[in-house]
């Protein structure tokens, strides 16, 4: 019935609003994750979103709203789909938590840039919190915002009054009142989200109806920016430099590359943690090689990387059907490595820009094959700055290309590169160039690179790519930023060289490429063995092997960490040190970094799918060894009336690896159900979520059931809207506030309940 009730939705709210006011199709999460948080894939997910949007677009929708979103790449698989199904006008909004990030780890900054990149045509918030909240994150999209930005707050913190019904604390005055910060905040598009009615949206009205909204400043359209999900970056001509790291690349690499072939990607954890030690701002990431399904294994490092790190990423593929599937799927502002004028890669290549938002390399070359000189350098270069502005696309949108050939066959070399950095930053571009081309051939490599690389910032060079973990090389470029007084280098140099000195790093000589002395890197493990088989002392082997498998979890790494624990068995550990020392050490840690702000949903999902895996390994040798008694019943579930179950089963996986027993019983789930199931199974302490206002207060029947019935399990309740507050006021035995909090609570309540 899809287009039976979305079109009689459209119409009856057509026929409402008369010739007054537009109507907007409105569409949010499915409630279903995407992998590998979930089990959706993204084309699916794209899929759902289109058969909506086409259902609204053809009941006569005016435009579409992507409203109370959590995930921005779910977010973008709405964009993109409206995008591909119809050319109405498309807003999105997602909603923050109170750390002024998404559930997903999302910044405001980053939200705008990578949707108004991929062509939504405002962006802003909803939901969220009160409007004097939410005004932060209005300045913050603003600030870097070239389409209008949208507030739609809600109407204070909700409660529930003495007769059980929901209010929330902001009446329509002041709502009006506060409202006015989001307008000097820099919001165009208002409105009210939960708990306002009309009266709230009146008194909006009265109150920013005469101000002026602040002037947007001209030079935010003049910086570049690239993003990850989580984390974006921005610089101009005049920034710092900045390092592409390109060691994600099996070119040269023969060890690299038969991992790969052997599904082992174990080594690009080793380069995206060594590069990012090492001061890199971008990765690179490239899987052309023979013997690999290329787009398979890039998507598959794409995810992997993401996991990893907040850095962002440059695509680099010549195949353009790679090149989309990539981008499709990033959840960010990708830069594209890279667009020729070659027919086919400037005609396929250069609309996956314009489609995806993404910034990309122009590598000046074509069909006829490298320049034949300068002029004919700076001929290619405009051709495809052209086409690309007839797509849209401007000058912040591009990085050329130096082209850098090697001395050692052309001594005019470097000198040509300088003067093609010259005229790009006379003309406003951006510029990047592949270093060690520079030097191929010639003793000592370093040397030379070095001092190219000091050369070409000092003409206006605006990133390399390039291995960081070159000490000569990034000591070359945090001195030369330095020396041209760029904003923010001096610290920026004191700080490295007092890790150097730290370390005891010191440079004699030109550091071979492959050396990575970052503390916790391969390269830092080599020397510390060496220095323990000097010394005669050896390393602890269990230590080595436990430690292994507390980093798995620590990085999310399902791929190896079964691996992990089985050689740790295999070698005569016991598998209750294992869970002990490793896995449980190892969670507790990915919770300390998600409860600091260091990790965010994806992370402790990770590491959290990662444990699981490993339990489900040693479970039956705990059981042989009756080491795997339970710590407790939980039941577990979403209250009637509401279908959202993203926190739930978040919670219900981090309880059952801390060794509860879970027993979930899903969403929408009514009173006598949960409270039934608790005394079937004799459980100590049951779970109860709620995200909508509309149904928190189904918390409070089951309590009372639950007291009816004489059920002796302890009550613990969470959800987005849930506060300490209420769960006192419905007489429950505990709040968690989140996941990593729902563990320690239970903890505490199971305690609780032995001590009675």
């Amino acid at each position: 019935r899809l287009f039976e009730i979305n079109e009689r939705l459209v119409k009856l709210s057509k026929k409402a609003a008369g010739s007054k006011a537009y109507v907007a199709g409105d569409i949010t999460m499915t409630g279903r994750q995407l992998f590998p948080m979930g089990d959706m894939d993204f084309e699916e997910l794209v899929k759902i979103y289109k058969e909506q949007i086409e259902a609204l677009s053809r009941a006569g929708a005016d435009l579409l709203v992507i409203e109370t979103m959590m995930s921005l790449n779910e977010t973008r698989a709405a964009l993109i789909a409206a995008k591909e199904t119809c050319s109405l006008p498309v807003m999105a909004t997602l909603t923050f938590e109170a750390d002024g990030r998404t559930l997903f780890g999302t910044d405001p900054e980053t939200a705008m840039i990578v949707l108004q990149s991929l062509g939504a045509d405002a962006v802003g918030a909803n939901c969220s919190t009160g409007p004097e909240q939410m005004a932060q994150v209005i300045k913050k999209m603003h600030s870097v915002a070239q389409v209008p930005v949208i507030a739609k707050p809600n109407a204070g913190l909700p409660r529930l009054d003495e007769n059980g019904n929901t209010v929330y604390d902001m009446d329509p005055s002041s709502f009006g009142e506060k409202a006015a910060m989001l307008v000097e905040a820099g919001a165009v598009i208002l409105g009210g989200c939960c708990g306002s009615e009309p009266a709230h949206i009146r008194s909006l009205t009265q109150a920013v109806s005469k101000l002026q909204v602040p002037g947007r400043d001209e030079s935010v359209k003049k910086i570049r920016r690239l993003t990850s999900e989580r984390k974006s970056i921005s610089f101009g001509l005049d920034g710092r430099f900045i390092i592409v790291g390109e060691r994600i690349n099996p070119t040269g690499k023969k060890k690299f590359q038969q991992m790969i072939r052997e599904g082992d990607f174990s080594m690009v954890e080793t380069f995206v943690t060594g590069q990012e030690e090492r001061g890199a701002s971008v990765l690179d990431i490239n899987m052309g090689m023979s013997g690999v399904d290329e787009k398979e294994t890039l998507l598959k490092v794409m995810e992997q990387v993401t996991e990893l790190t907040s850095l962002p990423l440059c695509i680099d593929s010549s195949a353009p059907e790679v090149m989309e599937a990539v981008l499709r799927r990033y959840p960010g502002r990708a830069l594209i490595n890279s667009v020729s004028l070659e027919k086919d890669r400037i005609e396929r290549m250069l609309p996956l820009a314009k489609k995806y938002g993404a910034m990309f390399i122009l590598l000046p070359v074509s069909d006829e094959g490298l320049p034949k000189d300068q002029e004919d350098k700076i001929r290619i270069v405009n051709e495809i700055l052209k086409k690309a502005f007839d797509l849209g696309l401007t000058k912040e949108d591009v990085i050329v290309d130096g082209l850098v050939g090697t001395i050692g066959a052309n001594p005019q070399a470097a000198k040509q590169v300088l003067e093609t950095i010259g005229w790009c930053r006379s003309n406003e571009l951006a510029t990047i160039c592949g270093l060690s081309n520079i030097s191929f051939g010639l003793p000592e490599r370093s040397y030379v690179n070095s001092a190219f690389l000091t050369m070409a910032i000092h003409d206006g060079l605006t990133c390399a790519i390039a291995n960081p973990n070159q000490e000569l090389l990034t000591a070359a470029m945090y001195a030369s930023d330095l020396l041209m007084a760029k904003e923010g280098a001096d610290i920026a140099y004191i700080d490295e060289m007092n890790r150097r000195i730290s370390e005891g790093i010191t440079i004699t000589k030109a550091a071979p490429a492959a050396v990575n002395t970052a503390p916790g890197s391969a390269a830092k493990q080599e020397q510390t063995d060496s220095k323990e088989k000097a010394s005669g002392v050896p390393e602890d082997p269990e230590a080595k092997l436990l430690s292994d498998v507390k980093n798995c979890v620590l990085k999310g790494n399902r791929d190896k960490v079964v691996a992990a624990a089985m050689q740790a068995k295999e070698q005569g550990i016991n598998p209750r040190r294992i869970l002990d020392e490793a896995l449980l050490t190892g969670i507790n840690e990915v919770g300390a970094l998600f409860d600091s702000g260091k990790y965010f949903l994806p992370q402790l999902i990770a590491g959290a799918e990662s444990m699981k895996l490993a339990i489900e390994y040693l479970e039956p040798f705990l059981m042989e060894g009756k080491n795997a008694k339970s710590k407790g019943c939980v039941v577990i579930a979403t209250v009637e009336g509401d279908i959202h179950d993203i926190g739930k089963n978040l919670v219900a996986l981090m309880l059952k690896n801390y060794g509860f027993r879970v027993i979930d019983l899903g969403k929408d789930v009514p009173k006598e159900v949960i409270v039934d199931t608790a005394i079937k199974e004799n459980a100590d302490i049951i779970g109860l979520s709620a995200l909508m206002t509309t149904t928190m207060q189904q918390m409070d029947n089951v309590v009372k059931y639950a007291r009816e019935k004489g059920c002796r399990a302890r009550i613990m309740i969470g959800g987005a809207v849930i506060t300490p507050d209420y769960a006192e006021k419905i007489g429950a035995d505990a709040y968690s506030s989140d996941a990593s909090d729902a563990v320690k609570v239970a903890g505490k309540l199971l305690e609780e309940f032995l001590d009675d």
